[in-house]
């Protein structure tokens, strides 16, 4: 299980300050040495035994809790240690240089979980699972995050890798006896299996993407005339007074974020300043950031007077809008206007009658919102997707539907199962560039 030529390395596995407890984590090959160097004492597998870390004169660093579990029964496949000590950051410190001075060299970021990869403990995306467990910012995505470290996620990719495998042998065979009467594609319902799979890919790609919405959040954008009640809609999300509100236009000069939670959906709310042709200096560059910000968002929020309804300004700041992101209309002020809270529809677009100030339709709103991230029910279901697992899903998806267009020219279609197969199998690792894990675990803590 060990990897030839690994060194072994060390890290502060505890994060950084002060802290009752701090942990040194080692993993290399045959650590029995390092620790009794360490110690002066054999260490039981898989047992917490109190020791003396000890200096290279024999003076205690520290007194704390010693793990030892050899390989290949660990996170990394290695023998591990892990040494718990008092948490304050000089203790930490010197009971790394320690090992160092052992032999053990700095881990860089994501090491450990490298290794756990490379020795086959875990695969890619649960390897990725681990730095979302600790970056979650919810608790749906902590609970998602961890049934993809628990394998729930690579298992279904799996299961879809095999099924293409079956489909793939079933096509070549027709290659390889081309003279045979029978219709091996239309006996085994090749047509009919292939479809099938390309529903429950595409099952596990909505899932993905209402996860990727989970892990991230959503990007959403208020935008509108100076005085539509921006920013008393970004205070009623918020809970609090956020933006500073008053009746003069063009108070917000700049954009103003906020980050809440809808039903553990992440949502990045940005105030902006309102759009309108002025002079003043000031509020022209809020205005230019007001259209760098609609171009990254995920969800525009237009808002519009109910008293006025929709002027010629709106249109012209509606005719700017991309239309390549969701927008929601968000007629605001129904109580000044004397109207009832309500959803509707106009030209395809969806409006929202409702009152930042009173908070009437705001839970409308909310709906609004999870529809767009793509979240139902509890979430249970939904995969902690990353940018390059929806680029895999979405590559498998076109492969697999250009396989069902081809099936009558066998070639071209055994090619692209081929190709979905590979980009299926990217996803847990079995396929992926030496570049791209190096990319990947740079990103993770040191210590992990």
């Amino acid at each position: 299980m060990m990897l030839p030529g690994s060194h072994t390395i060390a890290a502060i596995a505890t994060a950084p300050g002060r802290g009752g407890i701090g942990v040194v984590r080692v993993s290399g090959r045959e650590l029995l040495s390092f620790v009794q160097r360490l110690c002066r004492r054999e260490p039981l597998p898989r047992h917490a035994t109190i020791a003396d870390f000890l200096a290279a004169d024999g003076s205690s660093i520290d007194r704390g809790i010693l793990l030892y579990f050899p390989a290949p029964h660990s996170f990394t496949g290695e023998d591990v240690l892990e040494l718990h000590g008092h948490g304050g950051p000089v203790v930490m410190q010197m009971l790394l240089a320690r090992c160092v001075e052992l032999g053990a060299r700095i881990a860089e970021p994501g090491e450990f979980t490298r290794r756990a990869f490379l020795n086959e403990k875990i695969d890619l995306a649960q390897a990725e699972a681990v730095a979302d467990l600790i970056d979650a910012t919810t608790a749906a995505a902590a609970r998602s995050a961890v049934r993809s470290l628990s394998g729930e996620f690579s298992r279904e990719v799996h299961a879809l890798v095999q099924r293409l495998i079956e489909l793939r042998m079933l096509i070549e065979a027709t290659l390889d006896f081309p003279e045979e009467e029978i219709d091996i594609l239309q006996d085994t319902d090749a047509k009919q299996r292939l479809r099938a799979l390309r529903e429950d890919l595409d099952d596990l790609r909505a899932r993905a993407r209402a996860g990727s919405v989970l892990r991230s959040g959503l990007h959403v954008v208020l935008a509108g005339l100076p005085n539509a009640g921006k920013s008393s809609l970004l205070n009623r999300l918020a809970g609090e007074d956020r933006a500073i509100v008053t009746e003069v236009a063009g108070t917000t000069r700049d954009a103003v974020r906020e980050t809440i939670q809808i039903s553990g959906i992440p949502l990045h709310i940005i105030d902006t300043a309102g759009l309108r042709d002025t002079e003043d200096v000031v509020e022209r560059l809020g205005i230019e950031r007001t259209w760098r910000e609609i171009e990254r968002a995920d969800v525009i929020l237009q808002l519009v007077d109910a008293r006025t309804g929709i002027t010629p300004a709106d249109q012209a700041i509606t005719a700017r809008l991309p239309v390549q992101v969701e927008r929601i209309v968000i007629e605001n002020k129904c109580d000044l206007a004397h109207k009832n809270a309500r959803h509707f529809e106009l030209n395809g677009r969806v409006h929202l009658l409702l009152s930042a100030r009173t908070g009437e339709g705001i839970s409308l709103l909310h709906d609004e919102l999870l529809r767009v991230a793509g979240w139902c029910g509890t979430g249970e279901d939904v995969v902690l997707a990353r940018e390059r697992h929806l680029a895999a899903l979405n590559a498998a998806s076109e492969k697999s539907a250009l396989a069902e267009r081809r099936l009558g020219q066998v070639e071209l279609c055994a090619e692209e199962l081929r190709l979905a197969q590979e980009a299926l199998a990217s996803i847990t690792g079995e396929f992926t560039a030496d570049d791209l894990l190096g990319q990947i675990f740079s990103r993770f803590c040191i210590g992990k």
